[in-house]
């Protein structure tokens, strides 16, 4: 192959690498706010074709399959920086929540699933990071006499992600407020943790301060 022609196949690689990223940040933003748009509505956000959204992802279902793994790769991010090994191990899993209702709000629509896609193995795999910090924080806080350690950290992870699924349920469906869903949250798996409810009261009060300085 001659340089010229390899320069040429290097630019179309390049070129579909950003239309393809286009269409997935544009996916992004669409259907976390619009769960019903079309792939026709997103080609439009991303400035490309109909034909060049399907060029990249097969079928609808497999667009939002990869506008959930971004999604997830985002939150693993945040996670990261958000010092979940620094402090006392209850405040850092209040700041690991944060990190959940931050995502909530960037995507306040985006399902979890897809139609074609009811994979449980897959579901596992986007939330091993969240999983991973989970059993780090538990280990850390039981070691540190913060949490109750006669509950096993696989059970605890399992009901701290599903109490997260319902209260995100809970304000998408205005049985909640967001901040009646954030405070609800905190509070429960606080509890769950055994934390006394003095506690997670003073750090609801202190929380709501940091809020409003924000």
């Amino acid at each position: 192959m001659s340089e010229v022609a390899a320069g040429r196949r290097r630019r179309r690689r390049t070129d579909a690498d950003r239309s393809a990223a286009a269409i997935l940040a544009a996916a992004k933003e669409v259907l976390g706010t619009q769960t019903t748009a079309s792939v026709e509505d997103i080609a439009t956000a991303a400035g490309v074709s109909r034909q060049t959204v399907y060029a990249h992802f097969k079928t609808r279902e497999a667009l939002l399959g990869a506008v959930i793994d971004a999604v997830s790769e985002e939150a693993a991010h945040e996670m990261d920086a958000a010092r979940l090994g620094e402090g006392p191990a209850a405040d850092a899993l209040l700041r690991l929540l944060d990190v959940g209702w931050w995502i909530f709000r960037r995507y306040p629509l985006l399902p979890g699933g897809t139609a074609e896609e009811n994979d449980p193995e897959a579901d596992r795999d986007r939330h091993m990071a969240v999983s991973d910090h989970l059993d780090r924080l538990l280990t850390r806080g039981k070691a540190a006499g913060e949490f109750d350690q006669e509950l096993a950290n696989p059970w605890l992870v399992s009901a701290i992600v599903a109490l997260g699924h319902a209260a995100g349920q809970a304000v998408h469906a205005n049985q909640l407020t967001l901040e009646d869903g954030v405070d609800a949250l905190a509070e429960s798996v606080l509890r769950l943790c055994g934390i006394e409810r003095r506690g997670i009261e003073q750090r609801g009060t202190e929380r709501r301060g940091a809020d409003r300085r924000d």
